[in-house]
């Protein structure tokens, strides 16, 4: 068994905002100290997004677990030292901090099973206005946000009475 298929998986828990300057700070040492065949890979996990602001879609790259770090890596006193003493981290995942434990490949595998979700800038309360399709120009509130169908729910009075209406998150703009 080669000194590769030792590695595994560890989290690393990071000041908030500091995952990317831990990666690369991590990455720095490893070249600097030669350790390129005990720290394989340093991964901050980030997943597609959609973000709506003012009916406009935009993509984001958005952090999956924001103030930690995976690490990649054959643990040893070395690997263990180097990581656990770089700037804005706070130590490794798991109930003894000098014995950190690995991810489980079901764990791992849990970690990239996700969809791409849209991020909305509107919340139930909020007035918008329809930028298009058949209530363009209607002024309205939002009662309901349905992200699956990445929809709005907005009452509208219509021949006397008040309806809901189901809006799309592109055809809206936060007033």
């Amino acid at each position: 068994m080669s000194e590769a298929e030792n590695a595994r998986w560890y989290v690393v828990h990071t000041y908030s905002g500091y995952e990317n300057k831990v990666k690369a700070d991590i990455e720095k040492t490893k070249e600097n100290r030669n350790l390129q065949d005990q720290i394989l890979e340093v991964v901050v996990p980030v997943e597609d997004a959609t973000e709506i602001k003012n009916g406009k879609p935009k993509s984001i790259e958005r952090k999956i677990l924001p103030g930690y770090v995976l690490i990649n890596m054959i643990m040893n006193d070395v690997t263990w030292y180097v990581v656990r003493n770089t700037r804005g981290v706070t130590g490794f995942v798991g109930s003894d901090p000098r014995k950190p434990v690995p991810l489980t490949d079901e764990e791992l595998s849990n970690l990239y099973q996700t969809s791409e979700e849209v991020v909305i800038d509107v919340e139930v309360g909020d007035s918008i206005t329809v930028t298009s399709g058949a209530w363009e120009g209607t002024v309205a509130t939002i009662k309901a946000i349905n992200t699956a169908k990445q929809t709005v729910a907005i009452e509208v009075e219509m021949f006397g009475r008040v309806n809901t209406v189901d809006i799309a998150f592109a055809d809206i703009k936060k007033l």
